[in-house]
């Protein structure tokens, strides 16, 4: 990203900036989402995700690190059955969500999807600005995909079902 489009590097500037993969390096934080892929909008938040065992400790750690940034807001909840920590906040005109979770990076759905959808694109790169169109008119991310290609059920879980169908990630340990 540093490296990107202009919005890439001003996303990678503002995680350097506030420090976030030193400051959480423990969790082995991964930014995940749209941006990266470049199928971003205006709008669109810088997503990272980590691996955490200690719920309670990631908490405190959000909180005395990004506590005073505008907007910010945490709070638990469960998701497929996991228990996880999410912070959002504003910085440098950027959304940020930390999302923490016990599951491995590698198995949580954020980067999962990112993953299926990089590969998608790259094999029919004509669709990352068909997904683009269906945002602009009010699709998320997962249902765009999904509504290209002609995938119904679930979008969040439908597009999981389609990486491992097509090879792109492996099923096994999913959780």
């Amino acid at each position: 990203m540093r490296k990107g489009n202009k919005k890439q590097r001003n996303a990678y500037n503002t995680i350097i900036e506030l420090g976030i993969f030193e400051e959480m390096n423990v969790y082995r934080p991964v930014l995940c989402g749209t941006i990266p892929l470049g199928i971003d909008l205006d709008h669109s938040d810088l997503d990272i995700v980590m691996e955490v065992k200690d719920l309670d400790r990631f908490e405190k750690k959000l909180n005395n690190l990004y506590g005073s940034k505008p907007s910010f807001k945490i709070n638990r909840k469960l998701i497929r059955g996991r228990e996880a920590v999410k912070a959002n906040f504003l910085f440098n005109n950027f959304e940020l969500e930390l999302f923490g979770q016990d599951q491995p990076i590698h198995c949580q759905n954020a980067y999962l999807h990112m993953i299926i959808e990089y590969e998608i694109i790259k094999s029919n790169p004509a669709l990352k600005d068909k997904v683009i169109e269906l945002k602009e008119h009010g699709y998320k991310t997962e249902p765009a995909f999904c509504e290209l290609l002609d995938i119904s059920g679930d979008p969040y879980e439908a597009l999981i079902q389609y990486g491992i169908k097509e090879g792109i990630i492996i099923g096994e340990g999913l959780v």
